[in-house]
C-alpha cells in the first residue's frame, strides 16, 4: 500500500502546469470552427505535442482535411483507458471583448473559444499522459487519447471511430468534457426528427378546395407536445426525461394561398436505450392514428442525426474510481447525471465500453459563450485525476 501511495506522488509531481497551459493556448490558437470543417490545423497540433512525448499516433482523415487522431501511451495486453475528446469548437460569434482565437491568460483563467469546450479537456488528457509516461510506470494496459471531429454539428468523426477495428480493449472510456469535475454517469443522447408535409394549394377565399400543410404541421406539434406531457410523469432521478423541441418551421407558398408544403423539425432528446428511430416510427404511427396523413395529405419523416445517450452504474470501478481520484487530486467531486450529449453514447453502444463524462471547465456558465475560459487549477486537477484513474483502474 505504502508503494502505491508513492508511485501515485511521483507521477502527480510530474503534472506539468506550465506545459498545460502551453498546450491549452496553443490548442485555442489553431480554431478549428464547425460548421466549417477546419479542425485539421488543432490535429496538427495535438499530433505535434502527442508525437514529441513519445506516444503511439495516428490520425487519418474522415473528409478532406478533416483527420481523427488517436494518440497511445503503450502498456501491457490488459484493458486499457480512453479518453475520448473533439477538435472542433462552435463558431466564435459576436461579444467578445479579447481575440477568440489568440488565446490569453488573465486571473488563472485561460480564454479563447474552446477553452472550456474542449480544449483544456483534450490538453489535461495530454498531460496526465505524459506524466504517466515520464514516471516509469509499467501500465497493465495501454492509455489512449482519442481525438473526433465534428462533435459540435453531425458527428461524423465519432461515427468513422466505432467503425474501425482495434487491437485494444479498454476497461472504460472518460469523456473530457466539462463537466466541472462533476463524475457524469448518465448522459442523453440527441436526434433530429424532420417532418416534411405536402397538401394541396388553393385559393385562400375557397380552402376547402386545398389541402392546407401547415394546419397539418400544426397537428403534428400537437401530437408532440402530448408526448412530452406523458413522458414529464415518470421522470428519471438523474436524466429527468427525454425531451422535445420544435426548432424549425418553414412552408406555404402566400398567404392568399392555402399552404401545398411545409417541414418541421424537431430535437428529440433520449434517454439511455432509446432510439431516434424507434422514435420516429412512433411519431409516423402516431400521425397516421390521428388521421394527420390523410384526405390529401402526405408526411415524410426522416432522422438527420442520432447520438444516443448511456448510463454506466455508480459502483462501477470506473464511476467510483473517478469520483475518488478527483478528491485525490484536490477537487471536490459528485457522481450525477447530464442532460446535454456527447460522444461518449456510441462508445458505449457501438464498442460495449462503459462511460462516464468528466472535464474541466463548465458547460452551462463558459461553454458556447463570449469570452469563455477555463481555470487553470482546474485544468491542472482534471490531468492529475486522469493520471490517477489510470494508475488505479488499470
Amino acid at each position: 500500500m505504502t508503494e502505491t501511495v508513492v508511485d501515485e506522488a511521483a507521477v502527480l509531481d510530474l503534472v506539468d502546469e506550465a506545459d498545460l497551459v502551453s498546450l491549452t493556448r496553443s490548442l485555442i490558437d489553431a480554431g478549428g470552427e464547425n460548421p466549417g470543417g477546419t479542425e485539421g490545423q488543432t490535429v496538427a497540433v495535438l499530433d505535434r505535442a502527442c508525437q514529441a512525448l513519445g506516444f503511439t499516433v495516428e490520425t487519418w482523415d474522415v473528409a478532406p482535411g478533416r483527420p481523427n487522431l488517436t494518440a497511445t501511451l503503450p502498456g501491457g495486453d490488459e484493458p486499457g483507458l480512453m479518453i475520448l475528446g473533439h477538435s472542433d469548437v462552435v463558431p466564435a460569434g459576436d461579444g467578445w471583448t479579447r481575440r477568440p482565437f489568440e488565446a490569453s491568460v488573465s486571473d488563472g483563467r485561460i480564454y479563447g473559444r474552446g477553452a472550456t469546450d474542449m480544449k483544456g479537456g483534450l490538453a489535461s488528457a495530454v498531460i496526465a499522459m505524459a506524466a504517466l509516461s515520464r514516471s516509469g510506470v509499467q501500465l497493465p494496459g495501454p492509455v489512449q487519447l482519442a481525438c473526433t471531429v465534428d462533435e459540435e454539428d453531425l458527428g461524423i468523426g465519432i461515427r468513422d471511430f466505432v467503425t474501425r477495428s482495434s487491437s485494444h480493449r479498454f476497461a472504460g472510456c472518460v469523456v473530457a468534457e466539462p463537466t466541472d469535475l462533476e463524475t457524469v454517469i448518465a448522459c442523453r443522447g440527441a436526434s433530429y426528427i424532420e417532418v416534411r408535409i405536402t397538401g394541396r394549394a388553393a385559393h385562400s377565399g375557397r380552402p376547402a378546395d386545398g389541402r392546407n400543410a401547415i394546419d397539418a404541421a400544426a397537428a403534428i406539434i400537437d401530437l408532440v407536445r402530448a408526448d412530452q406531457r406523458s413522458m414529464l410523469e415518470t421522470p428519471d432521478r438523474l436524466l429527468g426525461t427525454g425531451t422535445w423541441n420544435t426548432g424549425l418551421i418553414e412552408g406555404g407558398q402566400g398567404i392568399s394561398v392555402v399552404a401545398p408544403t411545409a417541414t418541421v423539425s424537431f430535437d428529440r432528446r433520449l434517454m439511455p436505450g432509446e432510439d431516434a428511430f424507434e422514435v420516429a416510427r412512433w411519431l409516423r404511427g402516431a400521425i397516421t392514428e390521428a388521421g394527420v396523413d390523410s384526405d390529401g395529405i402526405t408526411v415524410d419523416i426522416e432522422v438527420t442525426m442520432a447520438m444516443p445517450g448511456f448510463e454506466t452504474a455508480p459502483d462501477h470501478p470506473l464511476a467510483a474510481g473517478a469520483a475518488t481520484a478527483v478528491v485525490d487530486a484536490g477537487g471536490a467531486t459528485s457522481i450525477t447525471g447530464w442532460t446535454a450529449a456527447c460522444d461518449g453514447g456510441f462508445i458505449n453502444r457501438d464498442l460495449g465500453i462503459p462511460a462516464i463524462v468528466l472535464g474541466p471547465g463548465g458547460l452551462n456558465d463558459q461553454a458556447h459563450r463570449p469570452d469563455e475560459s477555463v481555470s487553470i487549477s482546474e485544468l491542472v486537477t482534471a490531468a492529475k485525476a486522469y493520471a490517477l484513474l489510470a494508475l488505479r483502474l488499470l
